[in-house]
């Protein structure tokens, strides 16, 4: 059975935190429009935006040190930490505005404070994290960061990872009490549900199999209702793929030219999780060290506390795996289903080129839950294997492409690939992801209304009063904007 087309003025295509930030500012810029959101799962943000799925950290370089990065004569480069960090505070002002207007009620439902810290062991890591505090602390952005190689700082700081360890080789940590833990998942959940209020059709359980253009210059959606099994056809001038390691084949599908010689490579995640209370209220942090050589930069091991719902749980890794999935809930298939013939000559040379991070996440794959225990020893010394159990975490899908660096290169961030005309955009990649997931929308409003940018102005200004400014070249902004947004939100400053 099909249905006769529906044609609406923009399809979302994914219910995850990407396409919710896109509908939610859409709907105050152009409230006239009428916005269509297709899920292929049965409620929203299943896959990466799921709070079981990702970090939450509220990526924000206060603790991430693959964002600074050592150089040759001894420098530290804070360009991407500083980058990250300043679209964190993008996001927090769009937040701060739902919650001022009313359309979030209770911010602590999907952010709370939660401190930061970067640890590190050896006299190597020691020096080069002084150095990264001296270079950061110094920046508005990161006004009250602090360090340490004090071990009883360190005790009063991190008392579970401190107990029983040994203190024979340096220590150190930089701390941010002005962290977060946010929730995607349930933010995701805040902003759909207002979406539909303001009338858009959300739509689950509908899978987008085919995306081509008519002769009118609309975009005909073939979606397949996996509830009913009928055909739906939907139709817009514009779309956006936020359907996170499935944007790719959708992508592809299009057929625009910006979307030939791309290709992906899927990383997936495990996380050893506890909610043994005894352990639990022993560790108030987020804390990241430095990956292992050969791992990653999603691999970053860390030690975090995570707020779900209303109870507090420890997750600890990630444990980098490889299945040829680009979703979670995806197919075995999707890896050699996105290989095409534009495409194909930059896959070989990205494998090719990537034989040490495949034989890596083989044997991350290979693991036994005691190997993975005594990578967490690493961070309590005495962790108890029966007090954790292993929790399988979202898909990401990396970019691979052909760059100033290289034929395929795999690249570890996020890119919105749009047709020239902006009718269509794509977001493909992961981290920092979510937590940018505001600069990255406004980077297709850029991109896919540029005639109506200029009219919008005003109001993208009400909805982020820093719109057009750029935080880190103006310190008294950067602290305005960090203390407003912290007192709506509820947030240590």
């Amino acid at each position: 059975m099909s249905t006769r087309q529906q044609k609406t003025d923009v399809i979302l295509i994914g219910a995850g935190i990407m396409s919710a930030t896109l509908g939610a500012m859409l709907k105050e810029l152009a409230p006239e429009w009428s916005i269509t959101v297709l899920e292929r799962r049965g409620t929203a943000g299943e896959e990466s935006s799921n709070e079981w799925n990702n970090a939450g950290t509220g990526h924000s370089s206060l603790c991430e040190l693959n964002y600074t990065v050592e150089q040759p004569n001894g420098g530290i480069d804070c360009r991407k930490a500083i980058q990250v960090n300043e679209e964190y505070q993008v996001s927090r002002q769009f937040w701060s505005h739902l919650v001022k207007s009313g359309r979030i009620s209770e911010p602590s439902d999907f952010i709370v404070s939660v401190p930061h810290l970067s640890f590190v062991q050896g006299e190597g890591e020691r020096a080069f994290l002084k150095k990264r505090y001296e270079a950061l602390s110094a920046h508005p952005l990161f006004e009250g960061m602090e360090y340490t190689d004090d071990p009883d700082q360190l005790m009063e700081w991190i008392p579970l990872m401190m107990r029983d360890r040994r203190t024979d080789k340096p220590l150190a940590a930089t701390r941010m009490g002005s962290g977060t833990d946010v929730n995607f998942g349930a933010l995701t959940r805040l902003l759909l549900d207002e979406l539909q209020n303001a009338g858009a059709d959300i739509r689950f359980n509908r899978h987008v199999e085919d995306v081509t253009r008519n002769r009118e210059g609309l975009w005909e959606l073939k979606t397949h209702n996996r509830e009913t099994g009928a055909v739906e056809h939907h139709a817009a001038p514009f779309v956006f793929i936020g359907g996170g390691g499935g944007s790719l084949h959708l992508l592809q599908k299009s057929g625009i030219p910006e979307g030939r010689g791309i290709g992906g490579f899927p990383v997936s995640g495990l996380f050893l999780v506890t909610r043994n209370p005894e352990i639990v209220s022993q560790h108030h942090a987020k804390v990241y060290g430095k990956a292992a050589i050969g791992a990653p930069p999603m691999s970053v091991p860390h030690l975090d506390t995570r707020r779900i719902g209303k109870e507090d749980w420890l997750f600890f890794g990630p444990y980098a795996g490889f299945t040829p999935k680009f979703l979670k809930f995806g197919s075995s298939l999707d890896l050699i289903q996105s290989v095409k013939l534009h495409n194909l000559t930059t896959m070989l040379a990205a494998g090719a080129k990537n034989l040490d991070l495949t034989r890596y996440l083989i044997g991350q794959v290979l693991q036994s839950k005691e190997k993975r225990m005594e990578a967490l020893r690493e961070f309590i010394p005495n962790a108890k294997s029966e007090d954790w159990e292993l929790v399988t975490a979202g898909q990401r899908v990396q970019i691979i492409q052909d760059t100033a660096s290289g034929k395929g290169t795999l690249q570890f961030g996020t890119e919105v690939i749009s047709a020239a005309d902006g009718s269509i955009a794509a977001l493909l990649g992961a981290s920092p992801g979510a937590s940018t997931a505001v600069s990255i929308m406004l980077e297709v409003i850029r991109k896919c209304f540029p005639q109506q940018v200029d009219t919008w102005e005003p109001k993208l200004k009400e909805m982020i009063p820093s719109y057009g400014l750029s935080l880190s070249e103006q310190p008294a902004l950067a602290l305005e904007v960090q203390e407003a947004t912290a007192r709506t939100l509820g947030l240590t400053r």
